[in-house]
């Protein structure tokens, strides 16, 4: 397959976490760079959608570095808030000042759409785009995604950005208190690998 044949990968991200996530996951044998090894910065992310994202930031850091890009595009989308923040879950942590912030925020906002209401709409699901740029020609997109819902409190010190209000469904742990070995096999990031792969 095409990933096996390549000896260096550069994650395009800055995002340390998902760095050390995609990492994880390439091949032991895949030498892997990242942005700030090359002094390289983030693109402005223009797209509507995880996919535009995904492909505009693969396609800036491969042009930038010549070398085979993965790039990821994720986020948080949660059913009563009409699915946001979506595109913009990084963006929301510094629209509040930090994750801790936006995640209080959203607790907040849950609670308010779910007031009086019967049934608790507390519905999420974690999508990530992820984009191979192998060189000008060849590029692969994948999709993960996982359901879950949204917890009542911030729970857990594990993983990064929401991971903890976010339990998956079938499960009763956030994201935050789940090992980072067993969370890195079924998260979003995972399941859209799997498919890249």
């Amino acid at each position: 397959s095409e990933m096996k044949k390549l000896t260096k990968i550069l994650i395009g991200t800055h995002n340390k976490g998902k760095i050390k996530e995609i990492s994880y996951l390439l091949n032991k044998k895949i030498k892997k760079i990242s942005p700030f090894q090359l002094n390289i910065d983030s693109p402005v992310e223009t797209g509507k959608t995880f996919k535009s994202n995904s492909e505009l930031k693969a396609k800036y850091f491969f042009k930038k570095s010549k070398i085979a890009t993965i790039s990821d595009d994720s986020g948080l989308c949660i059913e009563c808030l009409g699915n946001k923040p979506g595109v913009y879950s990084a963006r929301w942590a510094k629209k509040y000042g930090n994750f801790k912030q936006a995640m209080l925020k959203i607790i907040h906002l849950v609670k308010n759409k779910n007031k009086n209401k019967k049934k608790q709409n507390t519905k999420a699901k974690f999508v990530c785009s992820l984009t191979l740029h192998i060189n000008a020609k060849k590029k692969y997109n994948t999709t993960g995604i996982i359901y879950g819902n949204i917890s009542d409190k911030i729970l857990g010190k594990n993983g990064f950005g929401y991971d903890p209000i976010f339990i998956p469904a079938g499960l009763n742990l956030t994201f935050g208190q789940m090992e980072n070995s067993e969370k890195v096999l079924m998260d979003h990031r995972y399941l859209a690998f799997k498919k890249l792969k």
